[in-house]
């Protein structure tokens, strides 16, 4: 990991398209400009680590069939019901 430190207004460059600004630094908050192509998609890590965590947790499920088709069935009658 590279480890730079930066002033607000300072900027890093990463490859030959990719900018990062110090916009501002609060207390315990810095705000970061990121200036890239629009075909480069930029992510919050945090986002897409929940994401990925959750996408996990919904494959390790275990669901079975038959009860799924039963739900399903029991829900169309009751709407029909009302």
């Amino acid at each position: 990991m590279l480890v730079l430190t930066r002033k607000a207004n300072e900027a890093v460059l990463i490859g030959d398209d990719i900018k990062v600004t110090v916009l501002s630094v609060d207390s315990d908050r810095i705000k970061l400009g990121i200036e890239a192509p629009k075909s480069m998609r930029v992510f919050r890590y945090e986002t897409i680590k929940k994401v990925v965590l959750e996408n996990q947790a919904a494959a390790s499920v275990n669901v079975n069939l038959i009860d799924l088709a039963n739900l399903k069935k029991n829900a169309k009658q009751d709407r029909n019901e009302k």
